[in-house]
């Protein structure tokens, strides 16, 4: 049992938080004259050790999760999603939406795409909701920061949000109101050649490089803005605005949250200096879960397939949800907060 918590710990503090790592920065900026208790030494510290250790996970985990993907294209993903009916089928959806790396503009395409194959569209939207909000690699750096516990609660509660919201969905008939150009697009069905293993290789590549260059800038302002909230914006602040006392935190932080626009690798350094600074932990889940899920940006291309009706129903339901999750989490701080 002592072996097992050892290399827990081990596991989360060398492997996916790096502490390794975390060390030699701030030996190299101690070398170069800088203290890290200074605004400058530990502005500086943060941000290269969030960034370095970021994309370094970022990286291993794209290019296994696009590996895999290779196996799963199009076509057959459709297939098989069209294989299950009624709350089964909305549950594959969203556990595919876990797999894929994609932020909310990067998947309203394969929406659309799923949706002029004939797929219901609760089914659709289930895929919709997950696919921005959780996947593997959001686990794994929620894990880095926040503990097993915190990454795969909120994991399992983004896929319920988006089972619960893709079925309420269906239920209200809301497939009507999807633009009949989406409905009516013609649908190739073309079996890809078999790959070899250097093919899905080359493949993971490509989309590894592919995400990296979109992700990148949002990586490194998320980074900045964590650590200016981490070495120059007072506790008392952040505690006051976003901490247990203000019942309307969590409500604040998704209508905050939802103008932005980034993904959920660019928010998590955010998410942990707010932490660090005192804000609960349910408050800035829900920012997270309403800047990867509901942002602005994305709310304008899903109009261009949708009618107001459905994108109004869908952005009421995500946030109730969303909302829900982040009042359950600090409802129970005291248990994932060790």
């Amino acid at each position: 049992m002592d072996f097992l918590s050892a290399f827990g710990r081990f596991l989360q503090d060398q492997v996916l938080g790096m502490q390794w790592l975390s060390g030699w920065i701030g030996a190299i900026l101690e070398a170069l004259g800088l203290k890290l208790d200074s605004t400058l030494g530990g502005s500086l510290h943060f941000f290269i050790y969030d960034t370095i250790k970021i994309f370094i996970l970022l990286s291993v985990l794209i290019f296994g999760i696009s590996y895999l993907q290779s196996y799963f294209p199009p076509e057959r993903t459709k297939r098989i999603l069209g294989r299950f009916h009624g709350l089964g089928a909305n549950t594959a959806a969203a556990l595919l939406g876990t797999v894929t790396p994609f932020c909310s503009c990067s998947s309203i395409p394969i929406f659309m795409g799923f949706t002029s194959a004939g797929l219901p569209v609760g089914v659709t939207f289930s895929f919709l909701i997950s696919s921005p909000m959780v996947d593997l690699g959001s686990l794994v750096l929620l894990m880095s920061i926040f503990g097993a516990r915190v990454a795969v609660v909120y994991v399992v509660l983004g896929l319920v949000v988006a089972v619960i919201g893709g079925t309420l969905l269906e239920k209200l008939g809301m497939d009507r109101y999807v633009e009949d150009f989406i409905k009516n697009a013609p649908n190739i069905d073309l079996e890809r050649e078999q790959l070899t293993c250097r093919d899905r290789a080359a493949y993971a590549k490509e989309q590894l490089l592919s995400t990296i260059r979109k992700v990148t800038p949002y990586i490194l302002i998320g980074v900045a803005i964590g650590a200016v909230i981490h070495n120059m914006i007072p506790q008392t602040w952040v505690e006051t605005a976003l901490g247990s006392r203000n019942p309307a935190a969590v409500i604040l932080a998704t209508l905050v949250g939802v103008p932005m626009y980034a993904d959920i690798f660019g928010t998590i350094p955010v998410a942990e200096s707010l932490l660090f600074k005192g804000a609960s932990l349910g408050t800035i889940l829900s920012f997270m879960m309403a800047v990867t899920t509901l942002s602005l940006p994305s709310l304008i291309i899903l109009k261009k397939a949708v009618k107001p009706r459905l994108l109004a129903a869908f952005i009421g339901i995500c946030t109730a949800g969303i909302i829900l999750v982040g009042y359950f989490f600090n409802f129970f701080q005291y248990f994932f907060v060790i």
